[in-house]
């Protein structure tokens, strides 16, 4: 909806009118249903008039029994205009649902054509699942309550006035009233409505940002500033959820002004109309009209418009033509303002090899090395070795002035990095939660955009852009291992290109240390249910699917955090072994011991050295391998 109500009344109107007139016989249905309806009512207050004047008031009991077997017969017709009522309505409500699901699929892509960054976060999921379900089910409430009040509503005044027209003037005024300031309050509702929805989205928006990027932010210290904009959104919403329910005792003023005041009227009036020549049993079965179908019908009326109604135009709003998109209604401290980059959710092992890639497994053959590099992280850092070309043989990545933050005004988690990794190097991340290793693995995959600087793979950006195809030069293992219904071969070899032989799926089996887990979900070719595996038997059939990887990069994001030391110790010294560059975030100081070069995270310090030189130059280092001395 725009910044107006009556616009997308207007919108909404003017499509819905549409939308009905193309399902006309499905309406000329649904009407005569409901004439059995209108019968049934009318037939509920004639009969207890006719049942008393002529009946039990004249001393005649049988007759009396006869008319109210008629209002019985006449609920009966009541139950079978229901049945008939239910079965239209699914052939009106499936297909707005159906035509609602084409336009968001079709939005969604219109807008990752136009702006791919912002479609990720442009709502699509939602309109997708949540409120097309929203309309749908708004939308068959309204049509069942709607219809019911008017058949409803059709019957009875009929048969107020098949008993004694006068009736009317003493239910109709108030009814009228009631109903018409009722009315007045839908647009205002509406609108008030639709700035809720719009600060909801960007709440959850803001919230999923924040949440994306929570270690890095409260590492950095950030949480005052990054929880800002998170406040205001959230007390925004707290004084529209109020203004609302203003809004809702006003409704409810209105209801028993249309609902209630009628009654009394006519207990008022009973004495006049008796006196003018209106029988008791008419003056029963008006009652009758209005407290067991009139009264009841408008009160679901008025819920259904106050509720699905406005709600209903809010939601079909969001599907009328494309318009130009409008900031949150918190203003800009909303996710429209300085939006963060938030890491893709990635797969848990990776990313890795589709068509396009090559070469197969095995893969080329590097020759290892071990040259030192060493990396700064900003002012006071440890100072760099010579500097690598990106285009010189031999490196397979390199970071180059690298800064990344989790959004436009947070503190950087990664500032003026410097990092060059040769073909065939084992390097281990160390550092404290949250400091930015599984970020510097993410910039390394390709998986975020460095605010500033390169981040090069084989001399080539590894960010492609948010839409991406799997990448052939690296493998990303995060810590949730990747195991997906399927057989153990395809688990172990999903990552290659075109089929394993079985001798080499063995021997990467035995080096990993796997053989004994595959032997006991029954082979190769045996199913695997994630749901029985344990979170190391996950992490170990991932480790020998990366090791069967041919990407010339590989990155663990504690991927083996779950596997006991040794088993932890044989899987990285057989995947460095293995052809291409290795970078171990490492949980274990063990493990840092075994890399080439250790590059350790310390707030806006990063050195890069070995583990037997690093106790002198880093401090955090030396105070990391005292605590895991003193445990071992």
């Amino acid at each position: 909806m725009s910044g107006d109500g009556a616009g997308a009344w207007r919108r909404v109107g003017g499509e819905g009118l549409r939308f009905l007139r193309g399902r006309a016989r499905t309406l000329r249905i649904l009407a005569l249903w409901s004439l059995l309806e209108s019968a049934h009512t009318f037939l509920g207050g004639y009969a207890v008039a006719r049942a008393l004047d002529d009946g039990f008031l004249a001393a005649r009991p049988a007759v009396g029994v006869a008319w109210l077997a008629v209002a019985g017969a006449g609920a009966l017709l009541g139950g079978l205009a229901l049945r008939g009522v239910f079965g239209g309505l699914a052939d009106l409500v499936e297909p707005l649902r159906d035509g609602l699901v084409r336009r968001a699929v079709r939005q969604a892509l219109e807008r990752a054509v136009a702006d791919p960054g912002r479609a990720a976060r442009d709502g699509g999921v939602s309109r997708l699942a949540q409120q097309t379900e929203m309309a749908r089910d708004s939308f068959a409430g309204l049509v069942l309550v709607a219809r019911s009040f008017v058949f409803t509503a059709a019957g009875a005044l009929a048969g107020m006035a098949a008993l004694a027209p006068v009736l009317l003037l003493f239910v109709l005024p108030p009814l009228l009233l009631g109903t018409a300031g009722f009315l007045l309050t839908l647009r205002p509702v509406a609108r008030v409505q639709r700035r809720a929805l719009d600060n909801d989205e960007a709440l959850a928006a803001r919230t999923g940002e924040l949440a994306a990027g929570l270690r890095d932010v409260v590492a950095c210290g950030g949480g005052e500033r990054a929880g800002a904009g998170l406040r205001l959104l959230i007390t925004e919403q707290e004084r529209l959820t109020r203004l609302l329910a203003r809004w809702a005792a006003l409704r409810t003023l209105a209801l028993g002004v249309a609902g209630r005041l009628p009654v009394v009227v006519l207990l008022l009036g009973a004495p006049w109309l008796l006196g003018r020549g209106v029988s008791a049993g008419a003056l029963a079965a008006a009652l009758t009209y209005l407290v067991q179908s009139l009264l009841p019908a408008l009160d679901s009326l008025m819920g259904a418009l106050g509720s699905a109604g406005t709600r209903l135009v809010v939601v079909l709003d969001r599907f009328c033509a494309p318009r130009p998109d409008r900031r949150p209604a918190s203003g800009p401290e909303g996710p429209a303002h300085h939006p963060a980059p938030a890491p893709a959710p990635a797969p848990a092992v990776a990313l890795g090899v589709g068509p396009a890639a090559a070469p197969a497994c095995p893969g080329p053959s590097f020759r290892r090395s071990g040259v030192a590099r060493a990396a700064r992280g900003g002012p006071g850092a440890a100072g760099p070795g010579p500097v690598c070309g990106s285009g010189q043989r031999g490196v397979a990545a390199e970071l180059r002035g690298v800064r990344f933050a989790y959004g436009a005004r947070a503190e950087p988690v990664i500032d003026g990095l410097d990092l060059v990794l040769r073909e065939g190097e084992h390097l281990a991340v160390v550092g404290p939660s949250g400091i930015g290793k599984s970020t510097l693995t993410a910039l390394l995959a390709g998986l975020l955009p460095p605010g500033r600087g390169a981040v090069l793979l084989a001399g080539a950006p590894a960010w492609t852009g948010p839409v991406r195809s799997p990448d052939p030069r690296r493998t990303l293992l995060p810590q949730h291992a990747y195991v997906f219904t399927g057989s153990v071969r395809e688990n172990l070899t999903h990552l290659c290109h075109g089929p394993v032989p079985p001798a080499r799926l063995d021997r990467a089996v035995a080096a990993l240390g796997a053989d004994g887990l595959v032997g006991r979900l029954g082979g190769p070719d045996a199913p695997v249910d994630p749901a029985t595996l344990s979170q190391g038997e996950r992490q170990l059939l991932a480790l020998v699917a990366a090791h069967l990887s041919p990407a010339p990069l590989l990155l663990l994001d504690e991927a083996t955090c779950h596997l006991d030391p040794a088993a932890e110790e044989r899987a990285e010294r057989a995947l460095a072994a293995r052809p291409g560059t290795l970078v171990v975030v490492a949980h274990r100081i063990s493990s840092a011991a075994r890399a080439d070069r250790i590059l350790v995270l310390d707030g806006n310090r990063a050195v890069c050295g070995t583990h037997e030189d690093l106790p002198a130059r880093s401090a955090l280092y030396r105070e990391l391998l005292g605590v895991w001395n003193a445990q071992v």
